[in-house]
């Protein structure tokens, strides 16, 4: 392993996203916010420690393997995390402790949203803007940005990509040359957020607010400019535009490559990870709507806007909010909790354990119960007309295992923080779900947890956007050995 063209990739990295504190520097001096003295010291700091790093293994060359990969992937998200916290802890304005702006930090970036903050209509909008910025970027993840416009790293970009990239099915590539691959995935998120952008400004989103909150949506992410975050609009015509935002989003953006090069929808259709999504969101929310019309919650309009504006947000893991799903009637608020852990599908921003996994673990429990009727006959597992390989399948379990393990191993060290039951559960199951909003206690925020519960969701927000084992790894003996 050669740490020191490590180091040298890591303080390239640094010093590229040292210059996203730049956009939110203008925005302070275009709203007279006075804040951004907070971005200039961030970026200042950023990219000395970056240059730091870089200057004296400036002239390591050698090409990466995968687990120098694996470690680089997971450095610089922690390393970002980390310095993406200094403007919210040096701004005036929130102000946050170290803890508080570190979770804030990794909540953003990697997409969950879970906030610290209340008030937030009252922040500046430098702050305001560089929260939504860093869940932009977060959502497709900034290695793959790194491998798509910086092939001059003098590295081989698939160790990267294959770290970075959510699923189960990683070497997949959407072009031959990895590099054109990250540049496809970036085109097609960055025409996502232009179109959002266009929808939410035409439906009546002042600039600002339609730029972030097309970040946060593309992104699967949930940070709001605003307490009340899309109820604040109370429009359908904004809801709307979300919900379709939200859910494509959560599609494979392979897929959508896919789509786009040979200009067939028909894509669309045939994808079963696609149809068993659709199908589940929309169970989901005929139930939510169902149950809120029955139970009188609502009156019809306003509970179907309700209903399917809540279902899909918390099913896609994206998090935003029109109502308190928290108080809704019955067994709707656990319902729809749950439906978070199915997540979007591979390849997406979104979180959860995706679709595609759930997917394949149905189908292996209809396989093992047709084995019990048929004993000598021999069952194979297809995913629409592709045969899963034991590995793969194999691969799920370990994932799905992984996570029950570290779910119950989270979820015992925030009880013993103090936290009641279903504060504790929802917090973990939203935190390594990268959902942000939770049941009980952090229904509305995660301000007045224990700092030793803040930073365990902090590990479980990486552990869920770099999918378990890209962390998991480098604690195993093997991973260092020669």
């Amino acid at each position: 392993m050669s740490f020191l063209v490590i180091m040298r990739i890591v303080g390239l990295l640094l010093m590229m996203f040292s210059l996203t504190m730049v956009p939110p520097i203008v925005i302070s001096l275009i709203f007279e916010d006075a804040t951004w003295d907070a971005f200039v010291i961030g970026l200042g700091i950023s990219f000395t420690t970056g240059a730091l790093l870089y200057w004296p293994t400036r002239h390591a060359r050698r090409e990466l393997r995968t687990r120098d990969g694996f470690l680089i992937t997971v450095m610089f998200w922690s390393v970002l995390g980390l310095f993406g916290s200094l403007p919210l802890m040096l701004a005036a304005d929130p102000s946050l402790s170290f803890t508080d702006a570190v979770f804030e930090s990794f909540s953003g970036l990697t997409t969950t949203g879970a906030t610290i903050l209340t008030g937030i209509d009252l922040l500046p909008e430098s702050v305001l803007f560089y929260r939504q910025q860093l869940q932009w970027l977060g959502g497709m993840g900034i290695v793959v940005l790194a491998v798509a416009i910086l092939p001059t790293l003098g590295i081989g970009g698939m160790q990267l990509y294959r770290t970075e990239i959510p699923g189960p099915l990683k070497d997949s590539k959407l072009t031959p040359r990895i590099t054109e691959t990250a540049k496809a995935l970036w085109y097609i998120y960055a025409a996502l957020t232009l179109t959002c952008f266009l929808a939410y400004w035409l439906a009546g989103m002042s600039w600002f607010d339609a730029i972030g909150h097309s970040f946060s949506t593309v992104a699967i992410g949930g940070f709001s400019t605003h307490d009340a975050s899309i109820g604040y609009f109370d429009s359908a015509a904004i809801e709307l535009i979300c919900v379709f935002f939200m859910v494509i989003s959560s599609l494979s953006f392979g897929l959508h490559f896919a789509v786009w090069r040979e200009k067939r929808l028909r894509h669309y259709l045939v994808d079963p990870e696609f149809r068993f999504f659709i199908i589940f969101l929309a169970l989901l929310v005929s139930i939510t709507i169902a149950t809120l019309f029955i139970s009188g919650t609502y009156d019809d309009t306003l509970g179907l806007r309700h209903g399917l504006f809540e279902a899909v947000s918390i099913a896609t893991t994206t998090g935003f909010g029109v109502a308190d799903f928290t108080v809704w009637p019955g067994v709707l608020p656990f319902m729809l909790f749950i439906g978070a852990f199915v997540g979007a599908c591979s390849g997406s921003a979104g979180g959860g354990m995706k679709v595609i996994r759930i997917l394949l673990i149905l189908k292996q429990g209809l396989r093992e119960i047709h084995r019990l009727i048929h004993p000598n006959a021999v069952f194979s597992v297809k995913v629409g007309k592709m045969r899963i390989s034991s590995g793969v399948a194999e691969a799920v379990w370990g994932f799905f295992s992984a996570y029950m393990l570290l779910f119950v191993l989270m979820l015992l060290i925030l009880l013993a923080s103090g936290l009641d039951q279903v504060t504790a559960w929802s917090a973990v199951g939203s935190a390594l779900n990268n959902l942000g909003p939770g049941l009980g206690g952090v229904a509305a925020h995660y301000g007045e947890m224990p700092d030793l519960a803040k930073w365990t969701l902090v590990v479980a927000m990486m552990f869920g956007r770099l999918e378990i084992f890209t962390i998991l790894v480098l604690f195993t003996p093997a991973f260092w050995r020669r």
